[in-house]
């Protein structure tokens, strides 16, 4: 057996390694999910992590009213979760087939999709009379008393123990 074959074969896997490496980060970065509502108005795009990058609301929306606008918007975003991370998967496939890593990233995103709410469409949990509630009010302050200024803190002591440490004598 030749003495450098398996050197030789170890520097051409670590270059494959390091190719694949390369491509999928690229992929990684380049990775966008985006999905649009059936009406067209709410389209969102998220980032490979799934962070909000775009949000376009098409003229319809201003019709829907916030509570439905909200859900619509919601609903649209985890539509283009869903869609970045396969795109995800297939960007850590070359480097990750057959490893448990790979293992692990299918396995998380599986569950996440099991999480989701049940299959009703999120406009069709709102209630047609949805209105916004109006926001409770604080009641104004009696205009007979003046506001009392809060006392001012006093300093802890110091204890003897805090002050060795801090003192070098």
């Amino acid at each position: 057996m030749d003495p450098y074959a398996w050197v030789n074969d170890f520097e051409a896997r670590a270059a494959e390694l390091q190719r694949k490496s390369a491509e999928a980060q690229e992929n990684l970065a380049a990775a966008s999910g985006t999905a649009s509502s059936k009406d067209g108005a709410v389209t969102v795009t998220v980032g490979p992590n799934g962070g909000l990058t775009n949000l376009q609301l098409g003229h319809r929306a201003v019709e829907l009213g916030a509570p439905r606008l909200t859900a619509l918007i919601l609903e649209t975003a985890r539509q283009a979760q869903k869609n970045v991370s396969a795109q995800v998967v297939e960007a850590f496939r070359p480097i990750g087939e057959g490893t448990q890593m790979m293992k692990m990233i299918t396995d998380v995103i599986e569950a996440n999709e099991d999480e989701e709410p049940d299959e009703t469409h999120a406009l069709e949990r709102i209630e047609e009379d949805d209105e916004p509630v109006a926001e409770a009010k604080p009641a104004p302050a009696s205009v007979s008393a003046p506001a009392q200024p809060r006392p001012a803190r006093s300093r802890r002591p110091a204890d003897d123990e805090d002050d060795d440490e801090n003192q070098p004598w």
